[in-house]
């Protein structure tokens, strides 16, 4: 076992460093190129740069790999003041997981940081939940990071997704018909869940792209681990990679950063247009006059019909996600069943929503049955 450990030990070569990597070394002032950008988005940001504890967010892969040696970087040169703790899932969606997780946990045992880990069977989360591989993954992960930040009273969760991410991303849900808010992309902070005070924060989406990441770590002469389903085209991401981004690339070379910049653009849009349809729905559902409620209060039709159609499906939006929890698997075609019940003046009129949900017209009023026939927690 021994020799396993020491075949999977990262080698680490310090940037900036006259000592071990180990924290309390001295430091020179002088950092790498690709810590000074993560320390301005980092600023830009307005994260906490002193007396925090981090989760770092560390699969092994280039990405994350590069944000953990970067923030070390800058940690050590005293650029940050802050405590790094290195959280990994491992997932059971591959033969190699296991060494990946022995790899990281290595990684920050050489930088001197804490470690946590977990593993979870990510296929049978999918098959209980009815997702797909990918967004079961994702729940878990995120999952996983929440439960590790307030096991350990942090605020702050940083993730390495890259501008590379964010054109993927943008680019899958445009195929799938997903509005303005689908279209804005990976969010750079926000609240982990709609329930809790933790930042989930992603200082390297709005300037690094992969190629960056990959080679930060080969400047610090560290070999990040490979995930062979990254190459595996059998997966609507990996295909949007290696077809659909080349060929817009052909367009214009520039396809990544042009698809961040409309990202954040609608983002603003959708902000204000989100701002109008809360407002919409507190004068839509008239709370004053139905104190005892028990469900998800109903919106009157007259005040919906009467907005823009664009605020209107916002308002929407927020009320059954208020009323469901989340917005699990609600796509394009499910709010604008929702909204055709508006039309007329005919009630009994049902339009049903994923899960086993459904929105009834009685009379001048929309009412929510938020009940699901799923299992949602996978």
């Amino acid at each position: 076992m021994r020799l396993e450990l020491t075949l999977l030990r990262p080698r680490l070569t310090i940037i900036g460093m006259k000592t071990s990597p180990a924290k309390g070394t001295s430091a020179i002032s002088e950092i790498s190129d690709f810590a000074g950008r993560l320390l301005r988005s980092w600023d830009f940001l307005k994260l906490s740069t002193s007396y925090t504890q981090v989760i770092v967010a560390v699969s092994g892969g280039a990405d994350s790999t590069a944000l953990l040696l970067a923030l070390d970087e800058l940690v050590n040169a005293k650029k940050l003041s802050l405590t790094l703790l290195v959280a990994h899932l491992d997932h059971s969606l591959r033969k190699a997981s296991r060494e990946d997780a022995v790899w990281v946990q290595n990684l920050a045992s050489e930088l001197g940081h804490e470690f946590v880990k977990r593993r979870t069977d990510v296929k049978k989360r999918a098959a209980r939940s009815g997702d797909n591989l990918e967004q079961s993954a994702r729940r878990a992960r995120y999952g996983f990071l929440k439960k590790i930040a307030k096991e350990n009273h942090s605020l702050l969760v940083v993730t390495a997704h890259t501008l590379d991410d964010q054109a993927e991303t943008i680019l899958l849900r445009l195929l799938r018909g997903s509005a303005a808010e689908g279209l804005s992309g990976i969010e750079p902070v926000r609240f982990i869940d709609s329930k809790s005070s933790i930042q989930l924060a992603r200082p390297l989406l709005s300037w690094a792209r992969r190629a960056d990441a990959e080679n930060y770590c080969r400047l610090r002469k560290v070999e990040f681990r490979i995930d062979e389903m990254n190459q595996d085209e059998k997966y609507a991401r990996v295909k949007v990679r290696k077809q659909l981004l080349p060929l817009m690339q052909s367009f214009n070379n520039k396809i990544v950063l042009t698809l961040s910049r409309t990202a954040t653009l609608l983002r603003e849009d959708a902000g204000a247009l989100s701002d109008e349809a809360t407002k919409l729905l507190r004068l839509a559902s008239h709370q004053t006059l139905l104190k005892n409620w028990g469900k998800p209060l109903p919106l009157n039709v007259d005040v919906l019909a009467s907005a823009p159609a664009a605020v209107r499906r916002r308002a929407l939006r927020q009320w059954i996600s208020q009323g469901r929890g989340d917005l699990r698997r609600l796509e394009m075609v499910h709010l604008v069943a929702v909204d055709r019940l508006i039309e007329g003046k005919r009630g009994g009129r049902i339009a049903e929503l994923p899960d086993g949900g459904k929105v009834v017209r009685k009379r001048g009023w929309l009412e929510l049955d938020a009940r699901v026939t799923t299992n949602k927690k996978g």
